[in-house]
């Protein structure tokens, strides 16, 4: 049996050494774990959305034209944009293939669904946005085809060199 000077810091950061030892675990957990759950929450939250939008196409034109009214755009335009960015960008996040660059049409969309449809929305919107900006500040994490593209070339060039 181990003993339990062995488990618990040698040194307190705030003083309580059950708390140091616990949140010193915790800080053991999986950034990629994160970044997946997050980019598999956030893309199917858009894909079902981009679903239901082509599944009754006539009702989301109508939807657009009648209760969304974004500015600027016809209806059916803004209402098939919505519909395509929502059907494709989630497979790049559940990829994890050029995850940085998926996330900004998302953020946009956010930006404009609040903006300008669901301004009483904010609290589904800066869920959604935080995690995104997670994923496009540190990346998909490890479990993404971004990673593996990236080791693959880190590889090539490093047998290059050699």
């Amino acid at each position: 049996m181990r003993n339990g000077a062995d488990v618990l810091p040698a040194q307190s950061v705030t003083g309580i050494v059950l708390f140091d030892s616990v949140r010193d675990w915790l800080s053991r957990f999986p950034l990629s774990i994160i970044q997946l759950a997050g980019r598999i929450g956030v893309g199917a939250v858009f894909f079902k959305a981009g679903l239901l939008k082509y599944k009754s196409w006539e009702f989301t034109v109508l939807l657009f034209r009648d209760e969304y009214r974004v500015p600027l755009l016809d209806p059916a335009v803004a209402a098939r944009m919505a519909m395509v960015q929502e059907l494709t960008i989630p497979i790049f996040l559940f990829l994890g293939l050029g995850t940085r660059l998926a996330t900004l049409p998302l953020l946009g969309m956010i930006l404009v669904i609040q903006v300008f449809v669901y301004p009483n929305a904010f609290n589904d919107h800066l869920v959604w946005g935080a995690i995104l900006l997670l994923v496009l500040t540190r990346g998909p994490g490890v479990f993404s085809l971004d990673h593996v593209i990236e080791r693959f070339i880190a590889s090539r060039s490093h047998t290059e060199e050699a």
